[in-house]
């Protein structure tokens, strides 16, 4: 997919996260505890870490999806007790609906609000156009490949205008090349809409290649220690080229701190 030439995006409205003391348990086990992050407004941050560490436990919670056991969770300076249209989630699986086009897909939110129809029209179509789809904006999730239906997705969650972005593993289930594609799009349309993100990934290249900073968490219940922030790595690299000594320097960083598996602090 080439990239679209449409002007560029207004950006959005956006809002900084704070957590402190986040503990989640299940029954008797303890699947995350004592968690403390704080993200600014429009920053980037990737979480890695391997399975069963608390990535998506974070942010289900972050989401309002979960409730946590202990601990507070803020976005824009509001405590989170549930979803809402603050927050936009992007999963693996698309979650389109299969009877709507694209268009149609992509309008539902604003269409919801009872927004004016030209509005939503007007925020359908620019979106569309920011994710290069636009010549597929009468078409149906099923004539589409994957990862078209993934920049519906996004396309989608960005129409609602969310102040925080939650991506949980939204590229995990393409090829290479399409990831590599929509890694692209994505950085792009951040630098454009200034949404704050919350990206979570197994991928320590692309967290390193998307993010501000990288979340690194560890331990798990397979590990007999509740998962726990392990470190913070901020990316500062004058490029993002995966081939330089800079970048793998960053990744081989990150790496070997997801191999730590310590007690939390």
């Amino acid at each position: 997919m080439s990239t679209p030439t449409t002007e560029h995006l207004a950006a959005g409205r956006t809002a900084d996260v704070a957590v402190a003391g986040l503990t989640k348990a299940y029954g008797d086990v303890v699947a995350m505890a004592d968690v403390d992050l704080t993200i600014a407004s429009g920053e980037f941050v990737a979480v890695v870490g391997a399975s069963g560490c608390g990535k998506s436990t974070l942010l289900r919670i972050l989401a309002g999806f979960e409730r946590a056991t202990a601990g507070t969770v803020e976005v824009g300076g509001t405590a989170v007790t549930g979803p809402g249209p603050d927050r936009g989630v992007v999963f693996q699986d698309y979650g389109l609906f299969p009877w709507l086009s694209v268009r149609e897909n992509v309008a539902y939110g604003p269409a919801r609000k009872k927004l004016p129809k030209a509005q939503v029209a007007e925020l359908a179509d620019r979106f569309i156009a920011a994710v290069g789809l636009t010549r597929f904006a009468d078409t149906y999730p099923a004539q589409l490949s994957g990862g078209m239906q993934q920049r519906v997705a996004i396309a989608r969650v960005l129409a609602n205008d969310p102040s925080l972005l939650l991506m949980d593993e939204p590229f995990g289930a393409l090829d290479a090349l399409t990831r590599a594609d929509l890694q692209t799009e994505l950085k792009r349309i951040h630098t454009e809409t200034r949404t704050t993100v919350v990206f979570v990934t197994h991928s320590i290249e692309e967290a390193v290649y998307l993010a501000d900073r990288v979340v690194v968490m560890t331990g798990g219940a397979s590990h007999g220690v509740p998962g726990h922030v392990q470190a913070v790595v901020p990316v500062d690299l004058p490029d993002r080229d995966v081939t330089s000594p800079a970048f793998n320097e960053v990744k081989r960083t990150i790496s070997d701190l997801v191999h730590t598996v310590a007690a939390p602090a």
